[in-house]
């Protein structure tokens, strides 16, 4: 296996353990769900909240398996975590693009600066709350991922997880009215672009 090979697998591994817990911290800061279903947990070195109600566990795990397959074929460029309101419009939409790195960016054998870069993103996504509106009561949320379209029809034909099918995003959930965008952070290492 080629070095560039290893370090794109390793990227993605990384990406998708990061998504998971930044999805666990957008559903604990946007309180989408009673702070009582969320445990203290410790995630690339800092303190978060991760949601141990077992079908919410599940649909995220599930969520991240599935994008984690359109990852290792680098079909995805952007997964988006929606808080959609109780009339089915989007009230914010927190936006991960995802590239792979372009050139070598340095020595970082042992991840340290990027475990120190997620680890700034994390702090910042739970600081959020202070930054966006109140949302209304009764939102729910949902994962989009922007792919290629051959990727998407792959996915379709192959049902890697067939209790897990994935739908093309309604119109409405997609598009966000008087949109303002609050960028977070960036992430730029050898092993992925965030």
């Amino acid at each position: 296996m080629s070095e560039i090979n290893k370090k794109d697998i390793v990227g993605t591994d990384i990406f998708c353990e990061f998504l998971e817990v930044a999805i666990h911290c957008i559903l604990y800061t946007r309180e989408l769900y009673p702070a009582g279903v969320f445990e203290k947990k410790k995630k690339f070195n800092v303190p978060v909240k991760i949601c141990v109600h077992p079908e919410v566990l599940s649909y995220v795990t599930n969520t991240v398996d599935s994008i984690r397959l359109l990852l290792k074929e680098n079909s995805v460029f952007k997964v988006t975590v929606v808080v959609v309101t109780p009339d089915h419009k989007p009230a914010e939409r927190f936006v991960f693009e995802v590239a792979r790195p372009t050139k070598n960016i340095g020595n970082d054998k042992y991840l340290y600066r990027l475990e120190e870069s997620l680890r700034g993103f994390l702090l910042k996504l739970s600081i959020t709350e202070s930054l966006l509106k109140t949302l209304p009561e009764d939102c729910t949320w949902t994962v989009q991922v922007y792919t290629r379209e051959s990727a998407a029809l792959a996915i379709e034909q192959k049902q890697h997880l067939k209790d897990f099918p994935w739908i093309l995003a309604d119109e409405r959930e997609t598009t966000l009215e008087d949109a303002k965008m609050i960028p977070l952070k960036a992430v730029n290492s050898d092993y992925l672009q965030v």
